[in-house]
């Protein structure tokens, strides 16, 4: 409470709770002990417990009752009577006294304290004592906002990254915002507008291979070229920051082959797509994918978010050109998930910005060709919604396959939607102006075609055959941030576009991956808390007509107990056994308020009549108010006099306000009972699928939102024109983050930047193993550059 006002409202929440505890208590144990010899079985059906006792009767529901017996003994040992009114002279006058439970046995009035009284008396009187103890002493002062300073300091300390997004919960605003731009975007922008016309049709000239706004150049006068590859990048901050402080790093040393390896960091950054989840927005552009990328790698200090470029690239001071900068710059590929508003987003935060945190952003339109040393080049293309590339993007490439691309280059071809693996899995045909540029314009100079979408890591390579081979490998790397997807769903792939592959590598491996939906029996509820929610009401709709069951005789015998399993009939049953008992349905739909006012009258006399005048002077209000916040917290009592209503009266008996009332009570208990249930039911019915038919993957992983196995892939274009290919993985993303502090204290000059610095990234793990030791290579390759006698090889 240091530095905050002192108040009675305080005092007031906690006496509030400390009495509601203490009334808790008394409608379970009374206002003195219990004796012991009031037993459950005193009040119960005869017919009932000669049930119970037969030999074969139902040892569970037997159990079951008789842990009243329990409760008696925990009323009478710890809520006994604390002493009586002559050893309190002073508190005789108005201390409230025991109830008499003699059953007429007893002599005359009790005067012994009531232990629950007492109990509230003293927590009361300690809190209010500890409270004016605390200001007459001067402690708050002498102590100000040291509470708000703690909390401050926390967030200082810690980044304030989001979680992974709860596709199950059902209630997210964004989930209903990412469907209703789903629905804009395929209604209005499929086939209507299309953002890749508009930006063909601002184009700066008419020679497609002079068009500066799509080919950057600048890299193939380099000796040999590091860059790298990432893509679904915005979901969990955890993960997305885990690859961006990889990406980040100066170098990243790790064993490959028994010896260790220094790979340097990227002078370029491929990102292909799906940028923030679930849907385009400043929100989850500016947290779910700008965030973990600056707290990775910072802008310039000169840098503004809200800084739009007018004119790109804006180079940095001291710098003439773009061959001159040094630092590692980013091109980026829209996914369908940015393409939900229409790409608006991505084109603003983008195509008009100059800084992803320390990555510079050079990029103009949403595809691009980059022209890299040794004869390499690098085709971003853009499929938007389609999955396919627009008659205008298609031209740009095929002028530049005819004019620009020697015969012996070779070509990287960075799509979003692995079509290779989608459309076998699908047993579909899609990107068809894709495949015609590859076959007919590249005519196999495209030695690898890379993607996303497809949150893992697979690598599939074409074996020799006297068949043209138009693609000689083809690689999947998601693993950029988003949810984790399956691999084994995708094991019998071999073939695409009349060539044989082999599979070379998988990340998670089949037999992990396999391992890993046996989550969604053991963890769906867990991780999808939320979907209870709509599951359960779902649920209760299917079956609430059903109810009341009034004739329960045939689940009591033995032979119809598999009955039951039904959760309907074990709520209506449990109803059943406490009518019997006379455990529920003895006063009416008013029974808490009958006993309060009871209690009220006896232990709280109103001579003045005070208690009529409220009335009068509420129109009734007060005690109405009462009487029926006190029915909904006394649910079985309602459930089952109506119940006992409908089975003698029929439905018709009932106003409508009363069979709303007994729906939602039931509703509330079924509520409970179903939500675990259903949660099992739905997570074993995705396991199933996803292991035993290999569908539904989409939906079996993302309900376990697994931001572990998240990894990038590194490129080096050696001197002598080879490309050299690592997979780097990091099997479990950390949790828990700290300031590093090499980084806080490391000097930094003027206009210094991010990427000169030895420590760039303000984040390391609070626990180990660190993603920066842990980070291991999956697969290693090398395809040769093609020479003017030599066939096409690759190891």
């Amino acid at each position: 409470m240091a530095g905050t006002r002192p108040g009675i409202w305080t005092i007031f929440q906690n006496c509030t709770v400390i009495s509601i505890a203490c009334c808790v208590f008394y409608s379970h144990c009374g206002n003195r002990a219990v004796h012991k010899s009031n037993t459950f079985g005193r009040n119960s059906d005869p017919n009932l417990l000669a049930f119970l006792e037969n030999e074969k009767g139902t040892t569970w529901i037997s159990n079951f009752l008789r842990m009243n017996e329990l409760k008696d003994q925990i009323c009478s040992s710890w809520f006994a009577p604390v002493g009586s009114a002559s050893d309190y002279p002073l508190l005789s006058k108005w201390v409230i006294y025991g109830e008499l439970v003699c059953n007429g046995s007893c002599a005359g009035p009790s005067d012994e304290i009531s232990p629950l009284y007492s109990l509230w008396a003293t927590f009361v009187g300690l809190y209010i004592a500890n409270f004016v103890v605390e200001r007459s002493t001067g402690w708050a002062l002498t102590h100000p906002s040291t509470v708000l300073e703690d909390e401050k300091l926390k967030r200082q300390m810690k980044p304030d990254f989001l979680d992974m997004v709860p596709w199950y919960s059902g209630t997210s605003a964004d989930l209903f915002k990412t469907a209703f731009d789903l629905m804009v975007s395929v209604t209005l922008f499929v086939g209507r507008f299309d953002m890749r016309m508009m930006q063909a049709a601002m184009k700066r000239t008419t020679d497609e291979t002079q068009n500066d706004d799509l080919l950057y150049d600048y890299f193939n006068e380099r000796e040999d070229l590091w860059f790298d590859f990432v893509a679904d990048t915005g979901d969990g901050g955890n993960s997305s920051y885990t690859v961006a402080r990889l990406l980040a790093q100066p170098s990243i040393q790790t064993v490959i082959g028994g010896s260790m390896h220094t790979l340097p960091r990227g002078n370029l950054l491929l990102i292909g797509g799906d940028l923030a989840y679930p849907n385009p927005s400043s929100f989850t552009y500016d947290r779910r994918f700008f965030t973990p990328f600056e707290y990775a790698l910072q802008p310039p200090p000169w840098y503004r978010p809200e800084h739009i470029a007018l004119d790109k690239p804006e180079v940095p001071c001291g710098v003439s050109d773009m061959k001159e900068y040094d630092g590692p710059q980013c091109f980026i590929i829209p996914g369908n998930h940015d393409w939900f508003d229409g790409l608006h987003t991505f084109m603003r935060y983008i195509c008009h910005k100059s800084w992803l945190g320390g990555w510079f952003l050079p990029q103009k339109k949403s595809y691009f060709a980059l022209q890299l040393p040794k004869g390499w080049w690098i085709f971003g293309l853009d499929l938007a919604l389609h999955g396919d590339i627009d008659v205008y993007q298609f031209k740009f490439f095929a002028e530049l396959c005819r004019n620009k691309i020697g015969e012996n280059d070779s070509v990287i071809v960075v799509t979003h939607e692995p079509n290779w693996l989608l459309d076998w899995y699908w047993k579909e045909t899609t990107g068809k102006n894709v495949s015609h540029l590859i076959q007919e314009y590249l005519s196999g100079r495209c030695k690898l075609r890379m993607a996303g979408d497809l949150h893992h890591f697979m690598r599939h390579s074409a074996n020799r055959s006297d068949n043209p081979t138009f693609v000689q490998h083809l690689l999947v790397n998601g693993c950029g941030g988003a949810f984790l997807h399956p691999t084994h769903v995708f094991k019998n792939f071999e073939k695409f576009s009349r060539t044989t592959y082999e599979c070379k590598a998988a990340y998670p491996s089949y037999n992990d991956s396999s391992g890993i939906a046996l989550g969604n029996i053991l963890k769906f509820r867990k991780k999808n808390w939320q979907f209870d929610t709509i599951g359960g009401f779902i649920y209760f709709i299917l079956v609430f007509s059903m109810f009341p069951q009034c004739n329960l005789a045939h689940i009591l015998n033995e032979e119809t107990w598999p009955g039951p399993l039904l959760l309907m009939l074990l709520l209506e049953l449990g109803i059943e056994i406490c009518i019997r008992n006379h455990l529920l349905a003895n006063s009416g739909y008013h029974t808490l308020y009958d006993w309060y006012r009871s209690m009220e009258s006896e232990h709280f006399p109103d001579p003045t009549g005070l208690r009529a005048r409220l009335e009068q002077w509420t129109l009734g209000l007060y005690p109405a108010c009462i009487k029926y916040l006190m029915s909904a917290f006394d649910v079985p009592e309602v459930m089952a006099v109506t119940r006992i209503n409908i089975c003698k009266n029929g439905m018709m008996s009932l106003s409508r306000s009363v069979l709303m009332m007994y729906y939602t009570s039931v509703f509330i208990y079924f509520w409970i009972f179903s939500t675990p249930v259903v949660s099992l039911i739905f997570g074993s019915y995705l396991y199933i699928c996803i292991n035993w038919f290999h569908i539904h993957f989409d939906e079996a992983f993302s309900s376990l939102r697994i931001a572990n196995y998240k990894s990038f892939t590194r490129f080096h274009i050696k001197k002598d024109g080879d490309l050299e290919i690592f997979t780097l993985a990091v099997d479990k993303v950390p949790k828990d983050w700290k300031l590093d502090p090499k980084w806080e204290t490391e000097v930094r000059r003027p206009h210094q930047l991010s990427h000169h610095r030895k420590q760039p990234s303000k984040w390391r793990s609070a626990s180990s193993p660190d993603p920066v030791r842990s980070v291991r290579v999956v697969d290693h390759f090398t395809i040769a550059r093609t020479r003017t006698s030599d066939p096409d090889t690759s190891c």
